[in-house]
């Protein structure tokens, strides 16, 4: 556990990024896979490599379970979720298609379709949400036009914390025959996601954040209707004299040797989630919003983003000072207090953009399954400390 000179409780607030500290089984799954399981999974019939190959396999299963996925084949493993963001993208896109995303999008997302509008294959019409970053399906559908093939939305603003109807907008996906993609970068595991009742056809999700798991991880659900160009192309351990990437899944996107023992860790993680349930870690994440924005909210002149006091949001608070420069406030809480924020602009200029802090970022607390009440408490008065040094 990291201390400061002064010895305060080092407090952690910066779960949207990766969450922080990891239950001990994930730890611990990590340390024996890399110590018993170390061999290449599906590249042998030796025993190591089969017990490697179980590790992945047990792991979709687990995902599959969480996500409430049929076949867990239909869940390749990547990197993070901007692998699996631009497998999907780049993988689905065809020249001539119109693609509908929001205005507060994660670069993520945003990089990929302008990258393939610059190069003339696709089109991008970017739906505004209110400056809460919220929006309804009706205003997504209002956007469709004749080749309009796939509808990408973030299922939660990692700036503003709002959440996006992804049901209502994946009913009215189907029903207009639409693919929709669902970034779930700051939900999976902690919103409930249930892809066939949601109307998901490709989810793209991290192992490193709510399910609680090791950097290096994450993956992308495909629907068994849904043919993706591969984002690479090399080994796999199956169909080997073939020339082209196979097609049976997960083999066709997962080229390559895959992160065994962070797998591992994601299925301990994963296994976690499941024991604690969504709803209750939800509650809990939900009540410290709660808490840490009424506590914000009696400091003079701030501004907190995102949608207001008792509406839906994940358990992201962010916020402004005015007149205080965000990165120095996120320094001062770092070096004084040994708090961990984080600010600047989160990797989404389209929210900034949304929310009117494009000029000058924010600081952004976010809490995580451990956090506690005490420690929103004190975050709280150090950020009423340092106001009053700004007032």
């Amino acid at each position: 556990m990291r201390q400061q000179e002064h010895e305060k409780p080092f407090i952690y607030l910066d779960h949207a990024a990766t969450s922080w500290p990891k239950p001990a089984a994930v730890i611990e799954a990590v340390k024996d896979a890399m110590e018993h399981d170390g061999a290449n999974p599906g590249r042998g019939s030796h025993a190591m490599a089969m017990r490697a190959s179980r590790i992945l396999f047990d792991t979709r299963k687990s995902l599959a379970k969480l996500f409430r996925i049929s076949n867990p084949n239909d869940i390749a493993f990547g990197l993070n979720t901007t692998m699996a963001l631009n497998t999907a993208i780049k993988g689905f896109a065809k020249p001539g298609d119109h693609v509908i995303a929001t205005a507060v999008e994660h670069n993520s997302v945003r990089r990929p379709l302008e990258y393939l509008k610059r190069l003339g294959v696709i089109d991008v019409t970017y739906v505004e949400p209110n400056e809460a970053g919220e929006l309804e399906a009706e205003q997504v559908e209002a956007a469709i036009q004749p080749n309009t093939k796939l509808v990408v939305v973030n299922h939660s603003s990692n700036l503003l914390g709002s959440i996006l109807p992804v049901e209502a907008i994946g009913e009215m996906t189907r029903r207009r025959g639409i693919k929709l993609l669902v970034d779930a970068a700051q939900t999976a595991g902690l919103l409930d996601i249930d892809v066939e009742a949601m109307g998901i056809d490709l989810l793209a999700f991290p192992g490193h954040k709510g399910l609680l798991g090791p950097q290096g991880t994450g993956g992308l659900y495909i629907h068994p209707d849904v043919d993706l160009e591969p984002l690479m192309h090399g080994g796999t351990g199956s169909q080997s004299e073939a020339i082209e990437q196979p097609a049976v899944r997960p083999d066709r996107f997962e080229a390559g040797t895959h992160n065994t023992a962070g797998i591992s860790g994601l299925k301990a993680g994963v296994q976690h989630v499941l024991h604690e349930t969504v709803r209750n870690i939800h509650t809990k994440e939900w009540a410290l919003t709660q808490q840490m924005m009424q506590g914000l909210l009696e400091v003079n002149d701030i501004r907190i983003l995102g949608p207001a006091l008792g509406r839906p949001r994940t358990g992201i608070v962010s916020f402004v000072i005015p007149g205080a420069d965000p990165s120095e406030i996120g320094f001062i809480l770092d070096q004084h207090y040994n708090i961990a924020v984080r600010t600047g602009f989160h990797c989404t200029p389209l929210a900034h953009g949304t929310a009117g802090t494009l000029e000058t970022g924010a600081i952004r607390a976010s809490v995580g399954c451990f956090s506690t009440a005490d420690e929103v408490e004190t975050f709280v008065g150090a950020v009423k400390e340092i106001n009053r040094h700004y007032s």
